[in-house]
């Protein structure tokens, strides 16, 4: 279960879900726009190992968002919503 959340999405109401839904999808923006701005924007020198190790914990991150939304995606519709 991820930290930031309180209960199991599955005893949630749909109200909760749908503000959850949108909060993780907020949170996946963000990300990416760090990510964007990190690797794309700067001439900041970031090292090749940091380099590597940043874009594995973006991808890691990017992909436990999407996991989530895709839960309370399929919930809200098992739901009818």
């Amino acid at each position: 279960m991820n930290s930031e959340r309180e209960r199991p999405y599955e005893t949630m109401s749909e109200e909760e879900l749908r503000h959850e839904l949108k909060r993780l999808k907020d949170n996946l923006c963000d990300l990416e726009e760090t990510h964007s701005f990190t690797f794309g924007r700067t001439t900041v020198h970031i090292g090749a190992e940091q380099a590597q190790s940043m874009q594995e914990e973006y991808e890691k991150e990017r992909s436990l968002y999407n996991e989530q939304m895709a839960v309370i995606e399929a919930l809200l519709r098992a739901r009818g919503q």
